[in-house]
């Protein structure tokens, strides 16, 4: 899978979860869990947009 493709699934995830916590939240359940696997997925997203920002410097070394 390629870094733009993988950015859009850990985006898509993320929205989801985040639709699915305030759910939770409303009902008065635990959601550290949700809450950790947002922490992770922000990490992860921030870590691809790394690695495509840096894949594009390096296009543009070789240019």
């Amino acid at each position: 899978m390629d870094l733009e493709s993988k950015l859009q699934e850990l985006k898509y995830e993320y929205v989801h979860l985040q639709g699915d916590l305030e759910k939770i939240e409303s009902t008065g359940h635990p959601t550290k869990k949700m809450t950790d696997r947002l922490a992770a997925l922000e990490k992860e997203i921030k870590e691809v947009r790394q690695a495509i920002k840096n894949q594009q410097v390096r296009m543009r070394v070789y240019r």
